[in-house]
């Protein structure tokens, strides 16, 4: 074999890829260190807590998300893959761009911070920040946080889990949520958590102050998995 000793030689001193290079097939959709693209469809995954990225790259790999480039990328890695993924992206944390000012009326702004901040009491929908925290930047270990997120991102988000197309582990409290908000709800909620600015240095809370006002299969699974 031509040059075999040296070409083995070469080969055995060559360390082997590290994560930053292992992941480039994400940053090539969601951004440098995973910080999210300028057209708002590929949404940011650095600094997410670990166990909801985890929970995400599960659910894509076992079909409960529905996105074929995904589907098919993680199609046959491993749990023990996916948390790696999970944790290299979980501790990345680049700063986040300004909020794009909003095109909404001050009035459907107000009725967006009135459902993320109080809920809608009348027709047993929560407040946004009763599980995303006061901060709405998150909460350990599994619940993402809202802010920094562009507004045709979370609409499409909340009307995949109202049309059935978005699905987590039972029983899906997003789904549940998202089916009782009208149109309407949704446009305003996006609206104005898209146009409010990430303090700095945000990180997600380590626990929330009372417990989650309803049951979230992706919680429990993650209590039980102890990650």
């Amino acid at each position: 074999m031509a040059g075999g000793p040296a070409q083995a030689q070469t080969q055995a001193t060559v360390a082997p890829p590290g994560m930053a290079e292992r992941v480039a097939a994400c940053t090539a959709c969601h951004g440098k260190e995973g910080r999210a693209t300028a057209d708002g469809y590929y949404p940011r995954i650095a600094g997410k807590p670990e166990t909801y990225l985890f929970n995400q790259l599960q659910n894509f790999r076992d079909g409960r998300r529905q996105y074929p480039m995904m589907n098919y990328l993680l199609a046959n890695m491993s749990d023990d893959y996916l948390h790696q993924i999970a944790a290299f992206f979980a501790n990345e944390h680049p700063p986040y761009p300004p909020p794009v000012p909003p095109a909404a009326t001050a009035a459907v702004l107000e009725r967006g911070r009135a459902l993320v901040t109080d809920g809608i009491r009348e027709r047993r929908i929560p407040a946004c920040a009763a599980c995303h925290g006061a901060a709405l930047t998150g909460v350990q270990p599994a619940i993402p946080g809202l802010l920094g997120l562009p507004r045709d991102y979370i609409n499409a988000q909340l009307g995949a889990w109202r049309n059935g197309v978005r699905k987590a582990r039972t029983p899906d409290c997003m789904a549940d949520i998202a089916q009782a908000l009208t149109p309407e709800d949704i446009n305003a909620a996006s609206s104005w958590l898209s146009a409010q600015p990430v303090p700095a240095g945000a990180l997600p809370a380590a626990s929330l102050p009372a417990p989650l006002p309803m049951t979230c299969g992706s919680m429990s699974h993650s209590a039980r998995s102890g990650r």
